[in-house]
C-alpha cells in the first residue's frame, strides 16, 4: 500500500542520512531536539553553505545547473533542499534528463548513509516532476572527485523502509537505546548519546524492521 503523508507529518529529508547510520542519532536530533557539532559537522556545514545559492543558475551547452532545490515527497513524507541539479537537454530540445549532485565532506562511506540521502532526493524530484532519475552523484571535498550511485531498485526499497521507520518513531516518540560501537567516537552526540550505557546485546539492524511493523500495524 502506497503512503501518503499530509504537510504536517513531513520529516527533514537530511535526518535519513542520520537514521541510516545510527537511529539513536537520529531520533536524539529529531525526536528530542538535542544537536552538538564536532569539527566534521562543522566543516560539513561550511561545504553546503558554499553550494546552496537558490538563486544561481548555469548554463553550458546543453546542461543547466540549478543550486539549493527545494524537495518534497508526500509517499515519502520528507522534505528538504538538493545541493545541486543538472538538467541535461538532447539537441531536439524535447527529450530533458536530470541528474542530483550531493556535496560531502571527507570521501565515500563504507556504509549507505549517503546514497540513501541522494535516492531520497530523487525519489522526491521524481515526484515533483514526473519524471525519472536513474543515477547521481556524490561530491566528496576530500578526494575533489565524484562518486557516482546508481538508484537500484533495492536501494529504493531501502529509502522507503528507512523513511517510515523514521515516522513511526517520530510518531511515537521513540528513542531507540544507546549501541556502543566503533563509530561512536566520530560521532558529535557521544557525550548526549552515552553510549556506554546502553544494551550491548542489542542489534541496530532490528530497530528498522520492528519499527515498520508497528507503523503497519497502526495504519
Amino acid at each position: 500500500m502506497t503512503l501518503s503523508y499530509t504537510e504536517d507529518a513531513l520529516l527533514p529529508l537530511s535526518g535519513i542520512q542520520h537514521f541510516a547510520y545510527c537511529p539513536r542519532q537520529w531520533a536524539l536530533i529529531q525526536v528530542e531536539n538535542q544537536w552538538l557539532e564536532n569539527a566534521s559537522t562543522a566543516q560539513g556545514r561550511i561545504i553546503h553553505h558554499r553550494v546552496d545559492d537558490p538563486y544561481f543558475t548555469e548554463a553550458r551547452d546543453m546542461v543547466k545547473t540549478e543550486r539549493a532545490i527545494p524537495l518534497i515527497s508526500r509517499q515519502l513524507g520528507l522534505y528538504g533542499i538538493a545541493d545541486l541539479l543538472e538538467i541535461h537537454k538532447k539537441k531536439d530540445g524535447q527529450n530533458i534528463t536530470y541528474s542530483l549532485v550531493e556535496y560531502k565532506r571527507g570521501k565515500p562511506k563504507p556504509d549507505d548513509r549517503d546514497e540513501v540521502q541522494l535516492c531520497a532526493q530523487a525519489i522526491c524530484l521524481e515526484e515533483m516532476r514526473s519524471t525519472a532519475i536513474k543515477s547521481g552523484d556524490i561530491y566528496y571535498d576530500m578526494i575533489k572527485n565524484r562518486h557516482r550511485v546508481e538508484f537500484s531498485k533495492q536501494l529504493r526499497e531501502r529509502v522507503r523502509e528507512l523513511s517510515q521507520a523514521m515516522h513511526a518513531c517520530y510518531e511515537q516518540g521513540i528513542t531507540p537505546a544507546a549501541i556502543k560501537s566503533r563509530k561512536c567516537k566520530n560521532c558529535s552526540m557521544i557525550n548526549v548519546c552515552m553510549p556506554k550505557l546502553g544494551s550491548l546485546n542489542t542489534k541496530a539492524e532490528r530497530y528498522i524492521p520492528n519499527l515498520v511493523q508497528e507503523l503497519e500495524r497502526d495504519l
